[in-house]
């Protein structure tokens, strides 16, 4: 198993950036798929960005491409969100979560965070 806590959401203006992490536990981080998921209140939760488990591959919704990059570094167990040209339809509350399934597939994800709170101001 894996546990996971995401780290460094807050409130920034339109235009922004930000820079969410996701620590994990336990030894077999490197395993795993990585997601960011997000959810705005009275929305369902969906997958932003993936990353495979070595980092090679990554996937992006439409929504995001472009403007956010997820990147992971095994050694230090920690996945990150870099979120830039931030728009207020971004506020929501952002996931981290691990799969050993298929990446770009919600579906397969089952560790997850806590969330943490990103809003973008207009």
């Amino acid at each position: 198993q894996v546990q996971l806590v995401e780290s460094g959401g807050g409130l920034v203006q339109a235009g922004g950036s930000l820079r969410l992490s996701c620590a994990a536990s336990g030894r077999t981080f490197s395993n795993y798929a990585m997601g960011w998921f997000r959810q705005a209140p009275g929305e369902e939760r969906k997958l932003v960005a993936a990353i495979t488990y070595n980092g090679r591959s990554t996937y992006y919704a439409h929504s995001v491409k472009g403007r956010f990059t997820c990147s992971r570094d095994n050694a230090k167990k920690t996945v990150y969100l870099e979120m830039n040209s931030l728009k207020p339809e971004d506020t929501a509350v952002y996931f981290c979560a691990a799969t050993l399934g298929l990446y770009y597939r919600s579906a397969t994800y089952a560790y997850w965070g806590q969330g943490t709170q990103v809003t973008v101001s207009s």
